[in-house]
């Protein structure tokens, strides 16, 4: 299998969407592994199996409208494996299998029937370590942007999932990208006041323009940087509440067509009145309570 990935927007060739088929009983709340799955399980709206599989359906129609090669991992009965971003990611020509918390180990193993099918010094699987999951990893032209965790609580930070020594081991297999570390707020219990992953809080769109939640960064420089970068009349600034619902946790499926959450509104109407791209628009609320929407639901494979 040809794997290259080189950027967020890129078309759109083959790719890994997660399984919604046995998703398993709701979990205890001290087993949850985020603040969004914590809030919905004390609330008591954590997702029905039966909601699930037809969100992900809708997904999994609109890539294969735009003639998208969809891979699934094997089943796991009673998992969860609707997060495929979170188990590996692709940049260039390589695959990086994440070492993802213990508890979720058996969602790697479901993955080695397509990892037979590339070739093994593409595979990079992590030192012990090095912890990076594929949420905190956005490319945007020669740029590698890890959201990170960079303190001495991070062992005791369930929402802390890609460590300082992920930037050094990234920076060893890429030396030609410039890598740059930001450092997200963080909360295993309140999902208006922390960030799982980088996407959920920053994500490129089109050929050169941004979505950003700018309090998702623990230093606001690291906000204004980004904006810099793409120029402000380029960025879509979230509001606090589309921040909770995920809005920039949408998928590309090209520079001109873009995935995103049927209840986005402000967020479509922008990316299709003033930045003039195709919007597909699919359900996935329900999906977003277990604190993930649509990128964390893919691992691309090859784009152009």
């Amino acid at each position: 299998m040809e794997i290259f990935v080189k950027s967020e927007t890129g078309r759109l060739r083959e790719v890994v969407l997660g399984l919604p088929d046995s998703n398993g009983p709701v979990p205890k709340l001290r087993d949850t592994f985020d603040a969004k799955s914590y809030e919905s399980v004390l609330k008591g709206v954590y997702p029905k199996q039966e909601d699930i599989t037809r969100e992900m359906n809708a997904f999994e129609a609109v890539l294969l409208k735009y003639g998208v090669k969809v891979h699934r991992p094997q089943l796991v009965k009673n998992c969860n494996q609707i997060f495929s971003r979170d188990v590996g990611f692709v940049i260039d020509d390589k695959i990086i299998v994440s070492n993802v918390i213990p508890d979720r180990q058996e969602e790697i193993d479901a993955y080695e029937p397509i990892y037979r099918q590339i070739h093994y010094k593409q595979i990079y699987n992590l030192p012990e370590a090095v912890h990076v999951e594929g949420g905190d990893v956005v490319l945007y032209n020669g740029v590698v942007f890890v959201g990170q965790y960079a303190f001495e609580d991070y062992p005791d930070v369930k929402t802390a999932r890609t460590n300082r020594l992920a930037l050094d081991y990234l920076r060893m297999i890429f030396p030609s990208k410039t890598i740059i570390p930001l450092n997200l707020r963080k909360s295993d219990t309140d999902p208006y006041e922390g960030i799982l992953h980088l996407d959920c809080t920053f994500m490129p769109v089109g050929r050169d323009k941004a979505i950003i939640y700018k309090g998702g960064f623990l230093n606001p420089r690291d906000a204004d940087h980004l904006v810099d970068m793409f120029g402000r009349d380029n960025v879509f600034e979230l509001t606090r509440e589309e921040m909770y619902w995920m809005n920039s946790n949408i998928f590309s499926i090209s520079e001109d067509v873009v995935v995103v959450e049927e209840h986005f509104t402000r967020l479509a109407e922008h990316l299709r009145g003033v930045w003039g791209m195709t919007v597909e628009t699919v359900p996935y609320r329900e999906i977003s309570k277990m604190g993930g929407l649509l990128r964390c639901s893919t691992l691309p494979l090859r784009r152009d």
